[in-house]
């Protein structure tokens, strides 16, 4: 999923080099995705910046790994609706994915384009849906909430819960998510009030598994979601919307990969700095070569 500004980090943070050679954080996803066995990639954009993507982008896979783009727009609505005057915000993340049903007739993986997950969580989700052999068998990569967090500002997380078993009982959109000194971590609810979160509450980072199946419960779904929603400015309709119909339906049922892996990203872009910082060590490592293409 590629199609956001990054409001709060001021600028295309999908097209930004952190890398030795130019990299971004999408092409080293795409690399660790295309040695764990994943065989094409679908980039969900914006109209607005599709040449620029194209040429600074899309250009450096070839004779890698296929690629496809779609485009994730206020007026890709169902027939029916249509977009409130004034609207200007996307739908969210459950719509970005949903733009991608024609593309993708597959077991598939789903990622942020501006968050660096690293080889061991493609690998993860790599094994698991290459395995599956039915539908509704969906798994997301889990972090830690402690290893998800940016010393700039607050994150929105979506806050899981597990059984006994590993599977995800339920998920749920949190905001405001930062530490606070003398504290923890906290979090602010739908009523504007703080609570506190353990260190090792598992999380979603946006990194999941789906069969094909998805997109007709996310088709479903949307469409009721802008029924009751869909006239306001700022309503959004989420993955976890989706996996949380799945799960209470028995129409899926979601496998939690754990991972102690610190999670990185540009979320602010007094980040940056950072994210040059851990992939320069990566590369040093031995993780990464200097040029990825």
């Amino acid at each position: 999923m590629a199609a956001g500004m990054g409001s709060r980090y001021g600028g295309l943070k999908q097209l930004d080099a952190v890398g030795p050679s130019g990299e971004t954080i999408m092409d080293y996803s795409v690399f660790d995705a295309a040695r764990a066995g994943f065989g094409k990639v679908v980039f969900v954009i914006a109209h607005r910046f599709e040449q620029e993507f194209r040429e600074k982008i899309l250009s450096r896979y070839e004779g890698h790994i296929p690629v496809e783009v779609v485009f994730q727009s206020l007026d890709a609505l169902p027939a029916g609706f249509s977009v409130p005057e004034g609207r200007e915000k996307p739908w969210g993340t459950g719509h970005a994915v949903l733009m991608a049903r024609d593309a993708i007739h597959e077991p598939f993986a789903v990622i942020n384009a501006d968050d660096f997950y690293g080889r061991a969580s493609f690998e993860a989700l790599a094994r698991f849906l290459s395995a599956t052999d039915r539908d509704g068998q969906y798994c997301m990569v889990g972090y830690r909430v402690g290893n998800t967090l940016s010393e700039s500002g607050s994150v929105s997380r979506g806050v899981c819960e597990t059984n006994a078993e590993g599977y995800l009982t339920s998920v749920t959109e949190r905001t405001d998510i930062r530490r606070q000194e003398g504290r923890g971590i906290i979090f602010r609810d739908e009523n504007d009030e703080y609570h506190l979160l353990d260190e090792n509450t598992p999380v979603s980072m946006n990194m999941w598994g789906f069969t094909p199946d998805y997109f007709t419960l996310s088709e479903k779904l949307f469409r009721e979601f802008l029924k009751a929603r869909g006239q306001e400015m700022k309503s959004e309709f989420y993955i976890p919307t989706v996996v949380n119909e799945a799960i209470h339906t028995g129409a899926g049922q979601v496998k939690v990969l754990d991972t102690t892996a610190r999670w990185f990203g540009v979320t602010y872009a007094s980040d940056r700095q950072h994210v040059v910082d851990n992939i320069r060590a990566l590369v040093d490592a031995g993780e990464y070569p200097e040029r990825l293409w």
